[in-house]
């Protein structure tokens, strides 16, 4: 137990070490803040972080701004590394014990800087495209570095901005469909329609970040009962995947009902005329019987059959009050003819 509590703090280290999408604060100690921002030679230049397109084999220079906001000097390492997005979205960079295969790999930078208490540092850092390099995006992020240690654990806390790197030649945008994922959820009203819920993951498997319009099409057989809705995809990044989750109202069950969802992919900005956009679907059939509706009918049934029943009943009940009423009827009659009829001679 004494050895596996420092690993497992250890790894809780790692996994806190991220940079943010937009160039802000961190705090690695109560008085040690610092903001690293894409610059020119004079400063800060207002971008949120920088984007290149590059030609293999070119190699250019750029600047980062390292802002110092404590009251004392630090010293902070500069890394570049392999980026992609999270989950939820959000930019970060490959932690610092996993080597970089792509665009980490493109830029040079110094590896510590020291920043005077409350200054601003600007450093000049390269960006080499390998000659082979494949057409398309490989997103990056650099980052300034402190490291605190407490006891036996050291926790690495970083603050950087992403570069996004194209190396230029034909692209391709493409995501795929896939797990796609569908359940049909009744409205126990009968006199209103169901949802229906979609789920499936959109992975990039072109060359560049991309958008994707999204269409999801529900419908029963030959058509019937069909319902629309959008099912757009958020930017993904190269061999990068994001789930996608859908509710289509208005859906009635017919028993077998086709989910169709179709995406067309969009490069963010100017698409190059070189761009090949790949468009993607996929399709699934669940099963969804109207139960509310075959429990209203099967009740409605049930009431006209009774309603028959009592109906039956009644009119027996009444055939057989006048078969009485007839039969007392020639009772009467023939009692009355006897009583008035004279008396036989002997």
């Amino acid at each position: 137990m004494t050895r596996t509590l420092p690993r497992l703090l250890a790894v809780l280290a790692v996994l806190l070490a991220t940079v943010p999408s937009a160039p802000t604060a961190a705090l690695a100690e109560p008085t040690l803040t610092w903001a690293v921002q894409p610059a020119d030679r004079d400063g800060p230049d207002g971008r949120r972080w920088i984007e290149r397109t590059l030609d293999p084999g070119q190699v250019v220079t750029e600047h980062l701004a390292v802002r110092n906001f404590s009251d004392a000097a630090v010293v902070f390492s500069l890394k570049a590394a392999d980026g992609y997005l999270t989950d939820r979205g959000r930019f970060t960079m490959l932690p610092s014990h996993q080597p970089s295969v792509a665009g980490g790999t493109w830029i040079e930078v110094r590896e510590t800087v020291t920043v005077g208490a409350r200054q601003t540092l600007v450093v000049p850092f390269t960006i080499t495209v390998p000659p082979d390099a494949t057409p398309g995006d490989h997103p990056a992020g650099i980052a300034a570095t402190v490291t605190s240690s407490g006891g036996t654990v050291a926790v690495e806390s970083r603050v950087g901005f992403r570069v996004m790197l194209r190396a230029s030649g034909a692209i391709t945008a493409s995501l795929a469909v896939g797990d796609l994922d569908v359940t049909y959820r009744p409205s126990w009203n009968p006199f209103a329609a169901g949802t229906m819920r979609v789920r499936y993951t959109a992975r990039n498997d072109g060359t560049v970040a991309a958008t994707g319009r999204g269409r999801v099409t529900v419908s029963g057989p030959f058509g019937l009962a069909r319902q629309d809705g959008v099912a757009d995809v958020d930017q993904t990044l190269p061999r990068g995947s994001r789930a996608v989750d859908v509710r289509v109202p208005g859906v009635w069950a017919v028993g077998p009902l086709r989910a169709a969802v179709d995406v067309s992919p969009a490069v963010d900005g100017d698409a190059p005329a070189v761009a090949d956009l790949r468009p993607s679907s996929a399709t699934v059939t669940v099963w969804a019987l109207p139960w509310p509706q075959l429990a209203l009918a099967v009740g409605l049934a049930g009431l006209v059959l009774a309603y028959r029943s009592v109906v039956r009943r009644r009119r027996r009940r009444l055939a057989r009050l006048l078969a009485e009423a007839r039969e007392e009827g020639r009772a009467e009659t023939r009692v009355s003819t006897l009583a008035g009829s004279p008396p036989r001679d002997s």
